[in-house]
């Protein structure tokens, strides 16, 4: 396993474990999150504070979530995953969806990399 696929693997173990420290080990101080819906990028967060806000917040909406790596694609600066998701609402959303209610996504997260620290991650759903 190469570097780049372990710090990938330890983000999305953490991730699955709502461990928020252990998602931001491998980040850069100046790390920028994207998440991409139906073509559309509909979340910027600039800097490892913005990250970790959002993910602090982000665990109250799931009572159960888990990425499954299905792919994982690398080159020198880029890792290109494919992902299963599966999460379980904890929360009423305001589009309706309801506190119990399961998904199941496919995914793909690519994650960008400077020095085997994350500079730029890109949530495509």
């Amino acid at each position: 396993m190469t570097e780049k696929e372990k710090i990938v693997h330890n983000y999305i173990e953490a991730y699955n474990q709502f461990d928020v420290e252990k998602m931001i080990a491998d980040f850069d101080e100046s790390i920028v999150f994207e998440n991409s819906q139906n073509g559309e990028i509909n979340l910027t967060l600039n800097g490892i504070k913005e990250f970790t806000a959002q993910a602090e917040k982000g665990k109250e909406y799931f009572s159960a979530r888990k990425q499954t790596i299905t792919s994982f694609i690398q080159d020198e600066i880029t890792a290109i995953v494919e992902i299963d998701y599966y999460a379980v609402l904890a929360i009423d959303f305001p589009n309706g969806l309801k506190a119990g209610q399961e998904l199941n996504m496919k995914g793909k997260s690519v994650f960008q990399f400077s020095d085997d620290k994350i500079v730029r991650l890109t949530d495509f759903s």
